[in-house]
């Protein structure tokens, strides 16, 4: 059954993001807590929401900026809004978002707060680099000196090497292995051919750029002022190539195993800028303000593995649960996004949803079942439309209640995979 009561079910009302960019180009000189001031304040004046009303704003990152890491409350100190508006920010890697969903979700569940904003940002155009142990060492000696002698006796102990910078990898930890050979390891064990990797990505960039031509993800979307100028403005994605073709992307050469490998640049997400965030309601409240929900939560969960088997395939694990805890089958479900973080991810999750052995593994009797392909990620994926860390879960949270609201859907089902061997799936229900 449903994990909200009736009256008190928590409401997504709305949801609005910031176009996605490639790191690097367009959106390259915006900050993930610039991006997210965007998004929420577009989604303030989209709903006309009262921002005295507003009591939390949740928000996601993955890679925070190290002088200002609580880009919750960096966003809520904007203008806009009230002061007292209570923000906390929190990383659960690629879902992120989720998380900051579904910890907004609860606290709303629980009586402690009304109306929430939650979403998330990243902008990987910006991503911190660190000097060295042995370079912060002696700056923090250098700091503490009283003397010029001792200043200049903290700097002497520097090397050649200290002056090297340390950026972040997308790597685990644990293992040492990069996202990119980790799907390469799903893609052997697993048995995913490259014909089928370049046809999902070759479906996700026709499926994004006829969503974008028709109007349903640029309804989603806040266009952009492009810095420093600002005389033009962003409106798309700028990663969806409406011109690709299964011959282009079956010329691309591995990346992460160029000699047996079969992940490329165009079967896989690319790194993004952007930020993405949803409006959340009690139901009663919603009522009173007069507001006409998207869709209910109907039910979520989380799950994890171990990094070192098979990193992406987590979701396989949590979609059982949020369906039991929704009271309702992958029969009942009238479309599916899944987080496309490579074409091996989402072809490994697709056959683990049908393994018995992985729903043994959830602690299930029976497989999750086969997903029509007809209703998954309608309007294209994280392979074209792009991959900002942090906001991704928003994104797909907004993209699947209103295509279940243009098609008169009942139910939705979403999964996020996530670095860590994270897993997230939610079921969504019309309103």
């Amino acid at each position: 059954m449903p994990i909200y009561e009736p009256g008190r079910r928590v409401a997504i009302i709305a949801g609005v993001r910031t176009p996605f960019a490639k790191a690097g180009t367009t959106l390259r000189a915006l900050s993930a807590i610039e991006l997210g001031k965007i998004a929420v304040s577009e989604l303030v004046h989209r709903t006309d929401l009262d921002p005295k009303l507003l009591d939390l704003l949740v928000f996601g990152t993955v890679l925070p900026n190290v002088v200002a890491p609580n880009i919750a409350r960096e966003i809520a100190l904007m203008p806009l809004l009230p002061k007292g508006v209570d923000a906390f920010s929190v990383s659960r890697a690629c879902a992120s978002a989720n998380q900051a969903i579904t910890d907004a979700a609860d606290q709303i569940a629980l009586g402690h707060a009304d109306i929430a904003i939650a979403g998330g940002a990243e902008s990987l155009s910006n991503v911190p680099i660190l000097h060295s142990r042995g370079f912060s060492d002696a700056l923090v000696a250098a700091s503490k000196a009283k003397t010029l002698g001792q200043r200049v006796q903290a700097f002497s102990k520097i090397r050649g090497k200290d002056f090297i910078p340390i950026t972040p990898a997308i790597a685990e930890p644990t293992t040492g292995e990069t996202m990119g050979q980790s799907a390469e390891k799903m893609a052997k064990i697993n048995g995913i051919t490259r014909e089928a990797q370049d046809e999902l990505a070759y479906r996700s960039h026709k499926n994004a750029a006829a969503g974008t031509a028709d109007g349903r993800l640029t309804a989603e979307i806040v266009p952009v002022a492009v810095p420093p100028k600002y005389a033009d403005a962003m409106t798309t994605d700028n990663g969806v190539r409406s011109d690709t073709t299964l011959e282009a992307l079956a010329a691309l050469k591995p990346v992460f195993d160029k000699r047996y490998g079969s992940v490329t640049a165009g079967n896989a997400s690319p790194l993004t800028d952007g930020a993405a965030a949803v409006l959340l309601m009690r139901e009663d409240v919603a009522k009173a303000q007069g507001y006409r929900p998207k869709a209910f939560i109907r039910g979520y969960a989380y799950a994890a593995l171990d990094p070192g088997e098979q990193l992406l395939q987590a979701p396989v694990l949590a979609a059982p649960m949020a369906l039991k805890r929704a009271g309702l089958t992958l029969r009942d479900m009238d479309l599916i996004e899944m987080h496309e973080a490579f074409a091996a991810q989402v072809l490994s999750n697709l056959a683990g949803l049908e393994s018995p052995y992985w729903a043994e593994r959830a602690g299930f009797s029976a497989p999750v079942g086969t997903v029509d392909r007809d209703k998954l990620n309608v309007l294209g994926g994280s392979v074209s439309i792009g991959h900002p860390f942090g906001a991704t879960g928003a994104r797909i949270t907004t993209t699947l209640v209103n295509e279940l609201a243009r098609r008169g859907g009942q139910f939705g089902l979403m999964t996020v995979c996530a670095a860590g061997g994270l897993g997230f799936s939610m079921v969504v229900e019309r309103a």
